[in-house]
């Protein structure tokens, strides 16, 4: 299958390209910068550079291509401010529109058969009990902050599944940790949970379900090849509440258990979303995964995982 990798330098774009490689595909890696056309030939991908918010360079790129598929993990998220998130994820929530349309309009052009997309289990209402499944309702009633991200990963779900012409699948991918995230060696959030600046906040009751970004990768080369129609979840076996899991890896750290602190103070220092993503998030089930795309993560738990990370 010849495959067209948006975003093919990020996180997971730097651990898909060479899995598909692997699989015998022929990739063609989409980047921004010129200077990352060399980390896509290490990659084994053919370099295309282009801007992935200018139409004409998305569509003459994919044109050049002439793909079979399409796999959209365009994103631009550094370090995140939860008082702000509206503006830390700005560019990638026009990432996640706009450029969602780019990509959709130059794979019709060239009748791509399929199209897989990222999107987010963060979008799941924080409502009910257990884990969430694909067939649950999205966060309705978000904070202001969080309002923005929710209808950007709203605009991907429904253009990708709403083309009719592709076979569209969204994979709704957990809290990554490992390489080029978030949560990696010497990352802000390793820090500050040294530092023992990353407090529980009230009863620290979100539920977070992890995922390694490796096995997110290899969820992503499953769903391409073997895939129908829809929504996956892509987490890992063993969701953890924010009271569980941050302590545990605060120990593993060596650092001290992390302060505990009220939700007035947790709301001055990281605002309303902030609060929420500690108190009130849901965990998602992969179990639809496991069951249709035959994967199963290789770090089934976040344990001792996340430290190593």
């Amino acid at each position: 299958m010849k495959v067209f990798v948006a975003g093919a330098t990020g996180a997971i774009g730097r651990q898909l390209v060479p899995l598909l490689v692997e699989a015998g595909h022929e990739v063609h890696g989409m980047t921004r910068k010129e200077a990352n056309r060399a980390i896509l030939e290490e990659l084994g991908a053919v370099p295309v550079v282009a801007d992935a918010l200018d139409p004409a360079q998305v569509a003459a790129a994919v044109a050049r291509a002439e793909p079979d598929a399409i796999v959209h993990e365009l994103t631009a998220i550094g370090d995140v401010d939860t008082r702000h998130m509206e503006k830390s994820f700005a560019l990638t929530n026009r990432l996640r529109t706009e450029g969602t349309d780019h990509l959709l309009a130059a794979g019709q052009a060239v009748g791509v058969k399929r199209f897989v997309a990222q999107s987010h289990i963060l979008a799941y209402a924080r409502t009910g009990g257990g884990l969430k499944t694909e067939e649950d309702p999205g966060d309705r009633a978000p904070t202001a902050g969080m309002r923005p991200n929710l209808e950007a990963i709203e605009h991907v779900e429904e253009a990708v599944l709403g083309a009719t012409w592709t076979e569209g699948i969204v994979l709704r991918y957990g809290w990554f940790y490992g390489p080029g995230t978030s949560m990696a060696r010497g990352s802000e959030q390793a820090e500050l949970i040294r530092k023992r600046k990353f407090p529980v906040v009230a009863d620290g009751g979100a539920v977070w379900s992890w995922i390694h970004i490796a096995d997110a990768a290899a969820a992503t080369a499953a769903a391409l090849e073997r895939g129908a129609r829809g929504t996956y979840n892509v987490v890992d076996d063993d969701p953890a509440t924010v009271a569980e899991w941050l302590p545990e890896l605060a120990d593993e750290l060596g650092a001290k258990p992390p302060r505990r602190v009220p939700r007035f103070v947790g709301r001055l220092f990281a605002g309303e979303t902030g609060v929420v993503m500690m108190t009130e998030l849901r965990g998602a089930s992969n179990a639809k995964a496991k069951r249709e795309l035959d994967w199963h993560p290789a770090h089934a738990s976040w344990r001792k995982q996340l430290a190593a990370a």
